[in-house]
């Protein structure tokens, strides 16, 4: 007998994912949907308006990877400007980028993904339930000293967010991103206080982190087979090392099929056959995109677009941007998933150091130029959970066509016009369930990629209804 699962909406994610699943006995999940249950529209918002208004406004596509769609609006803009940054700017957006990267990771691993592998529901501080639980999870004074770590980690998130707000006047959605560079002043005060919060956050993630990460792997050697996906990873690389960005610290690239290729733009479609948007907005590369909400659409059950490369569904986020370094090459799993990211923090954390050194005090931050009447520009980054691009065209001085394709949209796509399901619902294929009641292997797969639906579903209209969690045979 067949039985459906549906969760709606997966939480200790950022914004509104349903995910529905048919489990058969001894073969798993046998089907599987996501569907992004808002409607996205920045796009439309961002038409007709100034483009160094792009910055901003995109930063408030998500309120946990801001700084990436900041740094990769000013990047856009410099491409249809024709400008470069100078090396105080460049360098200042890696370190207020790589803050955010650092919170973000220390966050995934114990506010969004570990209680999915400890039973804290004994323990005395709130707020551990109501969760599944499961025979498997980890019990005791191992659970006790995961979450004391858990709560240590608060303290460490707010850390990363100062240490970002030093040079980015704010965080989250510092205001200090713009073509050119970055407005912020380099002072050796600044500097020296940056260093410091850096290398006490560096500390927790080489001596709490990392043997967390271990102790989790260790204790789900069969989570190391699980969730594989299609197996193909995306990365447009990020951290750029010279003003040109051919250098960066995590290269541009893909693995497709079983090897590695180079990334062209122009290769990317986004699809829509099972979207709620018009059928016109479907097949097209984002440079000629368009965003047209279709809420009727029949077959369609997501407001996420279907980004593919070559027709063929990537996966983005840390094990990706690791695989195509050569940094990480051991698997693509759920463990691996979560052990790519915590190693690509330290790697991180070691680079901002350095960086820092680099920056030069009375030397300007930014190059200012004038934007142009009429170009197209192409911006492509990584947020901390995977590959975001901006896609622009200016007109008559004003923004005249605006695309934004997050990580979440690559990993959380629905069905593309080929029937080939997105990277989370292939990962989710052949997932035992043991207990159709607390199916706590689905969240341990999706809260792999952490999802952000906040950054490729941007409104809704509350409607009263109740989402529930629900299982039919």
């Amino acid at each position: 007998m067949v039985t459906t699962i549906k969760v709606g909406p997966l939480t200790r994610i950022e914004g509104h994912l349903d995910i529905e699943v048919a489990v058969e006995p001894g073969a798993g999940v046998v089907s599987a949907k996501c569907s992004g249950t808002m409607f996205r529209g920045f796009e439309r918002i961002l038409k007709g308006r100034d483009p160094r208004d792009a910055p901003h406004y995109t930063q408030r596509i998500c309120g946990v990877c801001p700084t990436a769609h900041g740094m990769t609006a000013s990047m856009t803009l410099e491409a249809a400007s024709g400008i470069l940054p100078v090396d105080n700017g460049r360098i200042l957006r890696n370190l207020i980028l790589g803050a955010n990267y650092l919170q973000s990771h220390v966050l995934h691993f114990y506010h969004l993904a570990l209680l999915d592998y400890v039973d804290a529901s004994a323990l005395p501080l709130p707020p551990w339930k109501p969760q599944f639980v499961a025979p498997d999870m980890l019990t005791g004074s191992t659970a006790a000293t995961l979450m004391n770590h858990y709560v240590q980690a608060l303290t460490i998130r707010r850390l990363a967010h100062q240490m970002g707000a030093i040079f980015g006047g704010r965080m989250p959605t510092p205001p200090v991103f713009v073509p050119g560079g970055c407005t912020a002043v380099v002072t050796a005060a600044k500097t020296n206080d940056f260093r410091v919060l850096l290398r006490e956050i560096t500390s927790f993630i080489q001596g709490v982190l990392l043997p967390d990460m271990e102790l989790l792997a260790n204790s789900f050697p069969s989570y190391s087979k699980l969730g594989r996906g299609w197996g193909n990873l995306l990365s447009y690389g990020v951290f750029d090392q010279d003003a040109a960005g051919a250098a960066k610290l995590m290269k541009r690239g893909r693995w497709t099929n079983g090897a590695m290729a180079s990334v062209d733009p122009t290769q990317i479609s986004e699809y829509v056959s099972s979207s709620y948007y018009a059928a016109t907005d479907g097949n097209r590369n984002p440079a000629q995109g368009t965003t047209t909400p279709q809420v009727d659409k029949a077959g369609a059950y997501s407001w996420v677009k279907a980004p593919r490369y070559q027709r063929t569904v990537h996966e983005t986020g840390p094990l990706a941007r690791m695989w195509v370094n050569g940094d990480y090459q051991n698997g693509i799993s759920v463990i691996d998933r979560l052990r790519a990211r915590v190693l690509e923090a330290n790697k991180l954390a070691v680079a901002m150091d350095s960086w820092l050194s680099q920056l030069r005090v009375g030397q300007p931050s930014l190059r200012r130029s004038t934007t142009p009447r009429a170009a197209v520009g192409i911006g492509l980054s990584e947020a901390a959970r995977g590959a975001v691009g901006h896609w622009l065209t200016i007109a008559n001085g004003q923004i005249d066509r605006y695309q934004v394709v997050t990580p979440t949209a690559w990993n959380a796509s629905p069905m593309d016009d080929e029937k080939k399901p997105g990277a989370i619902e292939k990962a989710l294929l052949g997932t035992p369930v043991a207990n159709v009641n607390q199916p706590i292997e689905l969240l341990r797969v999706v809260h792999s990629f952490d999802p952000c639906l906040a950054c490729s579903v941007h409104l809704i209209r509350p409607s009263g209804e109740v989402k529930r969690f629900v299982i039919t045979a």
